[in-house]
């Protein structure tokens, strides 16, 4: 290949793995993780990720092997080994052995290990978040509607529910999500550790709406939360729609979607 062609190919290449790495950036990429139960996330799809490509290459090769050998007219001698050791042996042990990292790994991703600092009571309805905050002495310091606020480096307990139909409370660059279900609380303890741009949403179908169920998440210094809070409007969105919005939907609050979308 001549010395342009090379140059041209390279930065091409370059510019395909710069395009690529940037997709796993973003307020909302489960790839970019900024605490710990989704860096565990990120740990296990990786892991996974690559020991599934290592099987599927080792099957590939296998029968690159089995017709070479059926070209050559020479057939394995016992081959049910390749049934025993291919269909039954490494299919066990490898699916064993993820679901022992799996348990292994379990309590890091729900944090259910950990004594939360802070407890942020999370309450979905169509089409909105509300959260309601409380201190290490469970006294409610405050609220806020469609914006979560997280103090840096503290492990924080969300206790989730939904005033209607089934939601689903989702931080990708935190952690799992977790099902906002009417008349039950759900447990999730998060931390973030990156004071950086993260977003939230409902990972669960509510409704004709359902895009509007995103939230900015604020990474704050500890002592910045009660002024942050200060400043919120944390009324439920209950009042009629505007005259001037569409039958049904109601006005946006606090400018969340210039934020958000």
């Amino acid at each position: 290949m001549p010395i342009r062609d090379r140059r041209r190919a390279s930065a091409l290449f370059a510019a395909a793995f710069a395009v690529a790495a940037s997709a796993c950036g973003g307020p909302q990429s489960m790839l970019d993780p900024a605490g710990p139960a989704a860096a565990e996330i990120a740990r296990g799809g990786w892991l996974m990720t690559g020991l599934f490509s290592a099987v599927w290459i080792g099957v590939m090769l296998l029968l690159w092997y089995t017709l070479r050998r059926r070209e050559a007219g020479d057939t394995p001698r016992r081959p049910e080994r390749l049934i025993l050791w291919g269909g039954v042996a490494l299919p066990l042990v490898v699916v064993a052995g993820l679901l022992v990292y799996g348990t292994l790994t379990s309590a890091r991703v729900t944090g259910v290990g950990s004594e939360p600092d802070a407890v942020v009571e999370v309450t979905a309805r169509q089409w909105q978040w509300h959260f309601r905050y409380r201190d290490a002495n469970d006294q409610v310091i405050g609220e806020s509607i469609d914006e979560l606020a997280m103090p840096l480096g503290q492990m924080i307990e969300f206790r989730i529910t939904s005033d209607d139909v089934i939601h689903s409370f989702w931080i990708p660059r935190l952690g799992g999500k977790v099902d906002a279900i009417p008349g039950r609380i759900n447990v999730l303890r998060l931390r973030a550790d990156r004071a950086t741009p993260i977003r939230g949403q409902c990972a669960e179908f509510c409704g004709l709406e359902h895009a509007r169920m995103v939230f900015p998440v604020r990474v704050l210094e500890p002592a910045a939360l009660t002024d942050w809070l200060a400043g919120r409007d944390a009324r439920p969105d209950d009042e009629p729609p505007s005259a001037h919005a569409p039958a049904g939907r109601a006005p946006p609050r606090h400018g969340a979607s210039e934020d958000v979308l």
